[in-house]
């Protein structure tokens, strides 16, 4: 009897154990052709020689691997491994046994990015101001009210429309402009993996316009509505006194003036800003500018077939935004008002180098050309790469498509010049992130995932540009970051995979208020602990199930309280469209050549 008791007791005891071992995969799975490669990360001291793939179905080994990689410490780990199986191809679905340690199920297919850039069009659509189409109401008709202009001062602008930035109601030209741009250049790097299932208001039925020019659409008619004529941009609707707790958009009651529900609209003044406590830096208008005539510049271009009067109408709005932002060279910040947190950009020549080439490639002036390799020449490498942090938003946008389109040009001083500018930025991420076994190299700032999501679209443009495949294993290592192979287990795109762990308690008012999936949010991502300890009014508002995996290396939390690194971005969202769509079109090439 005692010994019964005595085996019951060791059976009980073996089943609460807590775990010390896990196996991080990208939980969407791994194109047949792809780098392959899981973490094996431990709270104990292991020394693995080998590791099975196992067949899902037939529960059975179906290869062995040996090549490991041993990392040592990482973050909240003792031991750290990549364990790679790139040379495994075989379609199906599958998970890594190491020891007694399992990962997550996977599949290998070509298919797996298939439609996964249109996904992401789901939170861009459910970010709409003006209408809505997922709440199927109109939201904030009354936008707006001048500030910052004597001439012009609270008269009533029609600056209805455009996306909210994020969870708050904030509208910038900074982030939708280069959202626009970012899903335009995807269309036009890819168009065929963008579908047509819903109109241009978003809501579900063809157009026979494909999704994203739709969204793009929406992004360029509020542009429109925010540079109505030369010299006069607006840059932001509504600030900080907006954040005034949780609450549905087509509800909003925040009152600015006391009077109405009409919101400020912030002239472009070039001089610092602010009507309250705090102000920014702002020293030009060359920033918003160049955001405004990229974005103009390229729409024209792709909008031409579609919607001919608007495009002949941006195409010279383009070359008069170009034209103003020479005028008054300088960066155009956000503006805040109750609290010190605003997007701190600190350069505008990418801006206007992007804005040159982009006038270049519409008109083929060579003029703009020559503009665009200056503006080039004076930032060679954007400053966040390789470096260890930055201020919020101080290098933005946070990847130079100017480069990318002038090391395309037929000049080969040129491209030679800008295609070593990209290799530099990515050999520099490359140099910070080699030792340590996620291979990430990003600084842990707030909206990290957004560099990660940069620095992939470098590592696949300068691939397709070059040839040079030094760097994909840190371009896989980085995709597969954003799915799951991180130190959290969790997929960093709300709803993707389907049958993944993913964010499931996001800071947004929507999902908290309506309690429905805000499917397709890119999240902010990890943060430095330094940076989350002192962040102002941040609250975690359930008990932390990643606890054991946090460090002072990085945090994350999946808890609608903490809107530093659970928060999903427009702009985020919208510049990751490029490299899933570049990835699904890499797997049907693959495929096609088996």
């Amino acid at each position: 009897m005692k010994l019964k008791i005595l085996l019951l007791l060791v059976l009980i005891a073996s089943t609460i154990l807590p775990q010390e071992s896990w196996i991080r995969i990208n939980q969407l799975g791994y194109l047949n052709k792809s780098k392959k490669v899981a973490v094996l990360v431990s709270k104990i001291k292991l020394n693995p020689t080998s590791f099975q793939i196992i067949d899902e179905r037939s529960q059975k080994p179906v290869w062995q691997g040996s090549s490991i990689k041993a990392y040592g410490k990482y973050g909240p780990f003792t031991s750290t491994f990549r364990l790679d199986f790139s040379y495994f191809t075989r379609n199906g679905s599958y998970y890594i046994k190491a020891g007694g340690t399992k990962s997550p199920v996977f599949p290998i297919s070509d298919s797996i990015y298939d439609s996964t850039a249109d996904f992401l069009l789901k939170y861009m659509r459910e970010q709409q101001c003006g209408y809505n189409p997922f709440l199927k109401d109109s939201c904030h008709t009354h936008d707006g009210y001048v500030v910052d202009n004597p001439s012009m001062e609270n008269h009533h602008i029609d600056a209805v429309g455009g996306w909210h930035d994020a969870t708050d109601y904030l509208k910038y030209v900074t982030t939708s402009a280069t959202a626009t741009y970012q899903m335009l250049f995807a269309y036009m790097m890819n168009p065929k993996a963008f579908g047509d299932h819903y109109d241009k208001n978003g809501d579900p039925g063809a157009d026979g316009i494909p999704d994203i020019l739709d969204e793009a659409k929406w992004g360029l008619n509020w542009l429109v509505k925010m540079n109505p004529s030369y010299g006069i941009m607006f840059n932001q609707v509504a600030d900080d006194r907006d954040h005034a707790g949780f609450r549905l958009p087509d509800r909003d009651s925040v009152s600015y003036n006391g009077i109405n529900l009409e919101r400020p609209v912030y002239f472009v003044t070039g001089k610092p800003q602010g009507l309250c406590k705090y102000k920014n830096r702002t020293t030009g208008v060359s920033s918003t500018a160049g955001k405004f005539a990229s974005a103009f510049a390229l729409g024209s271009m792709l909008l031409q077939k579609y919607y001919p009067p608007f495009s002949m109408k941006i195409k010279e709005k383009a070359i008069e935004a170009y034209k103003f932002g020479k005028t008054d060279l300088g960066v155009c910040q956000t503006a805040s008002c109750v609290s010190p947190y605003f997007y701190e950009e600190a350069n505008y020549v990418d801006d206007m180098e992007l804005a040159a080439v982009q006038l270049f490639e519409m008109t083929k002036d060579s003029t703009y050309l020559h503009d665009a390799v200056y503006w080039g020449k004076i930032e060679p490498v954007t400053p966040w790469m390789g470096a260890d942090t930055a201020r919020h938003y101080q290098w933005y946008p946070f990847v130079n498509l100017g480069h990318f389109l002038l090391a395309e040009q037929k000049d080969k001083s040129i491209s030679q010049t800008f295609l070593k500018f990209m290799k530099e930025g990515i050999t520099r991420v490359y140099n910070r992130g080699k030792n340590n076994p996620f291979l990430i190299g990003v600084p842990f700032i707030w909206c990290s995932n957004n560099l990660v999501s940069a620095m992939l679209t470098q590592c696949r443009l300068y691939n397709q540009l070059s040839g040079d495949t030094t760097y994909l294993p840190m371009e896989a290592a980085l995709r597969d970051w954003l799915f799951g192979c991180n130190p959290w287990g969790t997929s960093m795109i709300i709803g993707l995979p389907k049958h993944g762990d993913y964010p499931s308690d996001p800071h947004s008012s929507i999902y908290l208020l309506t309690h429905r999936q805000i499917n397709g949010g890119l999240v902010d991502g990890p943060i430095y602990y330094s940076i989350f300890k002192y962040l102002k009014g941040l609250k975690l508002d359930s008990t932390d199930e990643y606890s054991q995996f946090q460090s002072n290396v990085a945090v994350y939390h999946d808890d609608h309280g903490d809107y530093s690194t659970n928060e999903p971005t427009m702009d985020g969202t919208a510049g990751l469209t490029f490299y899933l769509s570049s990835m699904e079109e890499l797997g049907k090439k693959e495929g096609s050549i088996k």
